[in-house]
C-alpha cells in the first residue's frame, strides 16, 4: 500500500503548485552574488591543470640537427671566406640555420636574411642586420649554418661546384 501511494504522489503533476509562487529566499548573513560569479561556479573544472598544454608540447614536432659531411663543410668555408672578402660591400646574405628548441630535443631551421656586418671567427657567430638603418641585430652561430646563399656567390666567380642548394 506504502508503495501505491509512493507512485500516485510521483505521478502527479501539480506536487509543487503550493511552492511555485513563494518568494525567493536572500540570506540575512551573506551578500547576493553577482549573475557572473554564479555562473563561474558551473564553468568546466580541469582536473589535471597543465595537461592540456603537456599533451600539445609532446605532439610538437622538431627537427633533428643535420651533421654535415667534409664536402659540404668545405663549401660553407669557401662562402665565408668570399663573404669576408666582400664584407665591406655590406652583402645582403641569407643563412639557414638550426635554432635549438628550448624544451625538447632538436629544433628548427630558419632561414634569416640581412645585411652581414661582421663575422666573429672568435666567437664563431656572424652579425647581421635586417636593414640599412642597423636597427634590428641578429647573431647567429656559424655552427649551426647549413646554407648560405646571395647574389654575392653569382658575382664572386664561385663555380657550380660551390654551389649549395637550399
Amino acid at each position: 500500500m506504502a508503495a501505491a501511494s509512493h507512485e500516485s504522489m510521483n505521478k502527479d503533476p501539480h506536487r509543487y503548485d503550493d511552492m511555485l509562487h513563494l518568494p525567493h529566499h536572500q540570506s540575512a548573513t551573506r551578500p547576493h552574488m553577482a549573475l557572473s560569479d554564479r555562473a563561474a561556479q558551473f564553468s568546466p573544472f580541469a582536473a589535471l591543470v597543465g595537461y592540456d598544454e603537456a599533451v600539445k608540447e609532446t605532439a610538437r614536432l622538431t627537427d633533428e640537427r643535420i651533421e654535415l659531411d667534409e664536402s659540404s663543410k668545405a663549401m660553407l668555408d669557401d662562402r665565408l671566406h668570399i663573404l669576408r672578402e666582400h664584407l665591406q660591400e655590406r652583402p645582403v646574405i641569407s643563412f639557414t640555420h638550426f635554432i635549438p628548441d628550448a624544451l625538447k630535443d632538436g629544433g628548427s631551421y630558419i632561414t634569416t636574411t640581412g645585411i652581414v656586418k661582421k663575422i666573429d671567427l672568435y666567437s664563431r657567430k656572424i652579425i647581421l642586420y635586417a636593414d640599412k638603418n642597423m636597427s634590428t641585430r641578429t647573431e647567429i652561430n656559424i655552427d649551426d649554418i647549413v646554407a648560405i646563399s646571395g647574389s654575392l656567390f653569382q658575382k664572386s666567380g664561385e663555380g657550380e661546384c660551390h654551389k649549395i642548394t637550399d
